[in-house]
């Protein structure tokens, strides 16, 4: 049986190689963009297999229609992965209300919309992948970052909870957290800078990292290429994991965020025991 892809933000980055190199081995993809024409103009000669949608993942009404449409093309959906995003860069006081609820919308809720769209479909077949893609931000926060942080940090909390509620149904999920790749994403479309209102105090934290941003573009250590072939690595897996890291500088970031929690646990230990009613018999 031919696998077939649900790809959200498939139009450029992850989205787009992921797409690419799944219907080079074969199989089916539903690449689901804003503007489905570009996904049409990156992936040229598989129109046999490609399904190009049009989803703005904020919309639940074009979530259905998509996730209808690809049962309609292709009989069922094996692999969702949840990949359009957005970026956000500045101080979490310097964000304005509708720089950070947009930001929420794309990464908390419309993957939640997507999720309606697509789980009752892997439901009644009894199997499926879902791949939420959420970044080294969505375990350890940095300057400049904080509300983008926050919105990986939920996903990876849903992700959990549903990966223990799906897996009873035969329906995995993975939570994969990417670093720093040479995508778009640090790109001015992607991050918005005019949503935001620069404070002075912050000029040596999220400030810096502001003006770091554009040395750092197009310059990341990550591969999208090898990205992309490792998410279908994991797909492909019997029994993949929860999590996963992709880069070099991911890897540190786990690391230095494993050893700050062991600390801190080691050293307040007493006090986190302390709460505990008298009856209580701790360890």
């Amino acid at each position: 049986m031919t696998t077939t892809w649900f790809i959200t933000g498939a139009s450029r980055g992850f989205g787009v190689e992921i797409a690419r190199q799944a219907l080079d081995r074969g199989d089916n993809v539903v690449a689901t963009a804003r503007n489905p024409h570009a996904v049409e103009q990156a992936l040229p000669d598989h129109h046999d297999r490609l399904l190009a949608v049009a989803l703005d993942v904020t919309n639940e009404t074009q979530a259905q229609e998509a996730a209808a449409a690809a049962v309609e093309r292709f009989g069922r959906i094996d692999i969702v992965v949840n990949n359009a995003g957005r970026g956000l860069l500045g101080a979490v006081e310097e964000t304005t209300d509708a720089a950070a609820r947009a930001v929420y919308d794309t990464n908390v809720f419309g993957v939640l919309n997507v999720l309606r769209a697509t789980l009752p479909i892997l439901r009644a077949q009894r199997e499926g992948r879902i791949l939420n893609i959420s970044s080294v931000g969505g375990f350890s926060g940095s300057a400049g970052w904080g509300v983008y942080c926050s919105t990986k940090f939920a996903m990876e909390g849903y992700s959990e909870a549903l990966q223990a509620e799906l897996a009873p149904l035969g329906i995995t999920v993975t939570i994969v957290e990417p670093g720093y790749f040479r995508t778009d994403f640090l790109d001015t479309t992607s991050l918005n800078p005019k949503e935001l209102h620069p404070i002075p105090d912050y000029a040596q934290t999220s400030g810096a990292m502001r003006q770091a941003v554009p040395t750092i573009n197009h310059a990341q250590p990550g591969d999208p290429i090898k990205g992309a072939t490792a998410i279908i690595t994991i797909a492909d897996l019997e029994n993949p994991p929860l999590r996963v890291q992709l880069g070099s500088d991911t890897k540190k970031a786990l690391e230095a965020k494993i050893t700050q929690l062991q600390e801190e646990a080691t050293k307040y230990r007493t006090l986190t025991l302390s709460t505990d009613h008298d009856d209580t018999i701790t360890n």
